[in-house]
């Protein structure tokens, strides 16, 4: 099974609500992609800064499965910090790219860059994954 099989062979339920799908994963790096639509919205049509760390927060948790030593149960957040740099209107594509900082036995550190189809950086987010 490739690495994306294996993240997309158990679907994260929160993911699936909010509309968001994996398009790429490898030990390396996870990239999902999230519609701007107006569900995810706040005030003047653009992304929710709940709903950009939601997907951040979601491909981090993916990118630490893929990584998770022999022996582990599973991952859970322990802490994310989000730098919000620009806005995402309605009606765009956004993609988040986790990229690995650190890949421990008993954590983990990913950074998620946040983009607008067009590479306009919407938020850079760092978050430590605690290794079950």
């Amino acid at each position: 099974m490739t690495p994306l099989e294996t993240i997309n062979s158990v679907p994260l339920p929160f993911a699936k609500l909010i509309g968001m799908t994996f398009v790429e994963a490898s030990p390396e790096r996870v990239v999902a992609s999230l519609k701007v639509t107006e569900q995810l919205c706040t005030v003047g049509e653009i992304l929710h800064g709940g709903a950009a760390m939601a997907l951040a927060d979601s491909v981090g948790a993916a990118a630490t499965v893929l990584n998770l030593p022999a022996g582990a149960k599973g991952t859970a957040t322990l802490e994310s910090k989000t730098n919000f740099v620009g806005p995402a209107p309605l009606g765009v594509t956004v993609y988040a790219v986790a990229t690995p900082v650190h890949r421990g036995r008993r954590t983990q550190v990913w950074q998620t860059r946040i983009e607008t189809e067009q590479g306009a950086l919407v938020a850079l987010v760092t978050q430590t994954q605690m290794v079950l």
